[in-house]
């Protein structure tokens, strides 16, 4: 009978914990990311959606910016899993190798802008709650800030060798299979 009774302890004690992280959601990160989603749909507003689809086709046309600005860009301004829609302005041959930097570039961009991809946030506020314990026996290199801006530079630059790999392994396929792009 006692173990049923610390089976039933276990088992409503894993929902407590999970209880008691969502309410330190709802008042941490929660009011960050619908402030910062109202802030992005704001310059959007004020920008224009004309403009900013017009930046995207002209970052469309360089590999670099192709694959490396064009999804950051739709990720902050569309976020996940909206930002695939900018390879409308992509030619056929290029959607591919875009589809995969962009959802490459899901979670590296989670630390600078949670509301790209919350679904992405639990990985990063893992990350960061293991660096902020080292920051407390002074045995971290560095601040989370820095951390995060590494990761999304180190994130930009897999997101073009994938780009730059992905548009040539598509270009083998199509050529081996006999379709024109």
């Amino acid at each position: 009978m006692e173990f049923l009774t610390h089976a039933a302890e276990a088992f409503i004690g894993i929902f407590n914990a999970g209880g008691k992280t969502f309410v330190g959601f709802v008042t941490g990160i929660l009011p960050t990311l619908i402030v910062l989603l109202t802030a992005v749909y704001t310059i959007i507003a004020l920008v224009g959606e004309q403009r900013i689809q017009g930046l995207a086709r002209f970052f469309s046309k360089n590999v670099i910016t192709r694959y490396t600005l064009l999804p950051l860009l739709a990720m902050f301004f569309l976020t996940n899993p909206m930002a695939y829609t900018f390879g409308v302005f992509l030619e056929e041959r290029h959607k591919p190798a875009f589809y995969d930097s962009a959802v490459s570039l899901c979670h590296p961009i989670t630390g600078l802008f949670p509301h790209c991809n919350p679904g992405e946030l639990f990985v990063w506020l893992g990350v960061a709650a293991g660096i902020t314990k080292l920051a407390e026996t002074n045995a971290a290199p560095f601040s989370l800030p820095k951390l995060a801006l590494f990761y999304l530079g180190v994130g930009l630059v897999v997101n073009l060798i994938k780009g730059v790999v992905t548009e040539a392994i598509t270009r083998l396929i199509a050529k081996r299979e006999g379709i024109k792009l």
